[in-house]
């Protein structure tokens, strides 16, 4: 497996997260539980993969912006968590700040998958590529609570 590989399995997860957490409504279960689902997955793909994606693509100069943009994104994300995290579940204020991580979330993986993977494969070369991806696995899995 190679890291683009690894990391677009859970850009998979997070789709299907970020659908069912808008598709929820009030303090339910159903919300609660997807919302669990969604940040947990967020936090251990953003920290895997700002070490063992983004930080080795900055040792390139192609790869200093890119990497920028999206940890940048990845803060964004993790603010409107926050916000989440602050607002009454069954508040209608709450499913807006959720539709907003969702687009946020399928933005910034379109992102990765259409500019970014083409760009990083041009700067690593495939032993790198796969060594990212056991470093990535191990972290994403340390990662999760």
């Amino acid at each position: 497996m190679n890291i683009f590989e690894a990391l677009r399995e859970s850009h998979d997860r997070q789709r299907t997260y970020a659908k069912a957490l808008i598709a929820t409504s009030g303090d339910t279960p159903e919300r609660v539980e997807a919302y669990k689902q969604l940040k947990a997955e967020l936090q251990a793909h953003e920290t895997a993969e700002e070490r063992h994606f983004y930080i080795p693509l900055m040792e390139f100069d192609n790869g200093v912006d890119l990497s920028r943009h999206a940890i940048s994104e990845h803060h964004e994300m993790d603010e409107m968590m926050e916000e989440l995290d602050e607002t009454e579940m069954s508040s209608p204020a709450w499913l807006a700040t959720a539709k907003k991580l969702s687009d946020k979330v399928h933005h910034h993986l379109k992102e990765e998958e259409q500019k970014f993977f083409q760009m990083a494969g041009k700067l690593l070369d495939d032993k790198q590529k796969e060594q990212l991806a056991g470093q990535y696995e191990k972290e994403f899995q340390a990662q999760l609570p």
